[in-house]
């Protein structure tokens, strides 16, 4: 079986960093782990060709030689999984198609024209999937019935098929699930909220392959929550602080973790022991109504505040999410999140309007209040796809001139720095070694746009000559998030412009429908 393995576009959205990845001449940020992980569970008798549109597009003898498609997607990615669908078919080609989108939504691959919806964790739906092939036949649905797998099954996946160059950072997996039950999180609707952990001897057999391979750079660990199992991500790192030693630290290491992990001195030492140097936190508001609200119960148990202190200054590099629009949330809720950034001088933070996932307790609640509108698109370029309790109008402004403040070019270098004041030296001895010609590109570019063209180059001189005499451990690392301003200063005017541009056509919607019911009114 000859089996291209094909995964779709990304919009353009606060993740895709194009013009940092611009910089050191890579394409896209991270690669499609999921498909590489089905490659390693399918026969491997049959061939595989692994295209990642967001790399490049399929080559015409890649088509013909193809006898299988198998797409995988996020939501974000949705309209061109249908787009490809479809292009499949028109070929010719059999597809199968699963991952997250497609397990929630199943009914709109098929629609598209999948013939197969390999749906749910593939670890036990792949093997189905082979069997129906062996049995001949032409399509069906494959479901887990509930089961979750064991994940200490799961195969070294085939990073071989990566195209390596194109990517900024390489992705493995440690665990499933999250034992949390945040409101609007699909994550534990997906992978159910007991954290399923793979051995540690497993997970080392996976970075030996990658550093085989010749990968030196970055590796996120795209767990939801890393330390959903705290005891068996010990144990992990008590191997890897041994593995990265042996090997000379050939990585460096981020992730996603929840905030009680500033509660856990020993796990955050482990951490910057074994070169993890940043940590994404799902802080949401500093509402605490809010959290309430959405029974995000962790992020009111101790201070939201100390506990950013407290994992900066173990040595980990803060990015945090915040998201607008909760029900109950009282006006403000912008300056409210732009203050906490400040105060807490957190550099990245990711910052959206709630949306109301497919199947999460959020979507099932406002489906049965009646307040559901439209499908969830997972972009930031979208207004809310509920009926909120307050002027939508009011959120979206809010969320416009918070987005702006937070990325004006001064405020980001002025967070960043403070941050980097606080952040803990690391705690393991990385061999150095000189810069690539590309890294002294990207370096020359950066200096140049925010040390001379710019009017923050007064800031920009006054900061890295600050950290260099205060935390010089961390001055590369600190010109690295200092680089990412030039992904932000250009998004933050999308957003304006696409946020805005949607907000004119609902209200001039709003409007017209005013006017139909007055004159209904006066006609009857």
């Amino acid at each position: 079986m000859r089996v291209l393995l094909l995964y779709p576009l990304f919009p353009k959205t606060f993740w895709s960093f194009e013009k940092v990845l611009q910089l050191v001449n890579r394409k896209v940020l991270l690669p499609p782990l999921g498909l590489a992980t089905v490659a390693a569970i399918l026969p491997q008798e049959w061939e595989f060709k692994l295209v990642d549109r967001n790399v490049r597009d399929v080559t015409e003898e890649e088509w013909e030689w193809a006898e299988l498609v198998i797409l995988s997607a996020m939501i974000v990615q949705r309209e061109d999984l249908l787009d490809q669908i479809r292009e499949a078919k028109r070929r010719g080609k059999k597809v199968a198609c699963g991952g997250p989108y497609p397990t929630s939504v199943p009914y709109e691959a098929t629609e598209a024209g999948a013939d197969y919806l390999i749906l749910d964790e593939g670890e036990i739906t792949l093997p189905m999937f082979v069997e129906a092939i062996q049995r001949g036949d032409t399509g069906g649905i494959l479901r887990s019935g509930g089961e979750k797998p064991d994940v200490t099954t799961t195969p070294v996946p085939r990073f071989d098929l990566l195209e390596f160059d194109a990517y900024d950072a390489m992705s493995v997996q440690f665990s499933r699930g999250c034992p949390f039950q945040c409101e609007f999180c699909d994550i534990i609707v997906l992978y159910g909220r007991k954290p399923r952990t793979k051995a540690p001897e497993q997970l080392l057999k996976e970075l030996d392959c990658l550093y085989e391979l010749g990968w030196r750079r970055g590796i996120f660990m795209v767990d939801d929550n890393f330390i959903g199992n705290k005891r068996n991500v010990k144990l992990f790192l008590k191997e890897l602080k041994v593995w990265q030693a042996e090997h000379q630290y050939p990585f460096s290491f981020n992730t996603e973790a929840s905030v009680d992990l500033a509660e856990d001195q020993e796990l955050m030492d482990l951490m910057v022991e074994c070169n993890f140097n940043a940590v994404f936190l799902g802080i949401e508001t500093p509402d605490e109504e809010s959290l309430q609200m959405t029974k995000k119960f962790q992020n009111n148990r101790t201070s939201l505040m100390d506990s950013v202190q407290t994992i900066t200054k173990a040595g980990l590099r803060v990015m945090a999410g915040f998201i607008i629009g909760f029900d109950g949330e009282k006006k403000g809720a912008g300056d409210r999140i732009v203050r906490f950034a400040e105060q807490t001088a957190i550099p990245t933070t990711i910052f959206g309007m709630l949306q109301a996932l497919p199947h999460t307790a959020l979507w099932f609640r406002l489906e049965k209040e009646g307040r559901l509108l439209d499908q969830a698109t997972g972009n930031q370029f979208n207004l809310m796809n509920f009926v909120p309790t307050r002027p939508l109008e009011e959120i979206v402004r809010e969320y416009i001139e918070a987005f702006w403040q937070l990325y004006d070019a001064e405020n980001f270098l002025d967070r960043t720095y403070r941050h980097f004041l606080m952040l803990g030296a690391p705690k393991c001895k990385v061999p150095g070694k000189f810069p690539s010609l590309v890294d002294l590109k990207a370096l020359a570019i950066v200096v140049w746009r925010q040390g001379i063209k710019r009017n923050t180059r007064w800031k920009f001189w006054h900061h890295l000559f600050s950290i260099i005499k205060r935390n010089p451990a961390v001055w590369d690392h600190y010109l690295t998030v200092c680089a990412h301003n030039e992904h932000f200063l250009e998004y933050r005017q999308i957003v304006r412009d696409e946020i805005e541009g949607q907000l004119t056509e609902f209200l001039a919607h709003q409007n017209q429908q005013v006017v139909r019911e007055e004159s209904a009114v006066s006609v009857a």
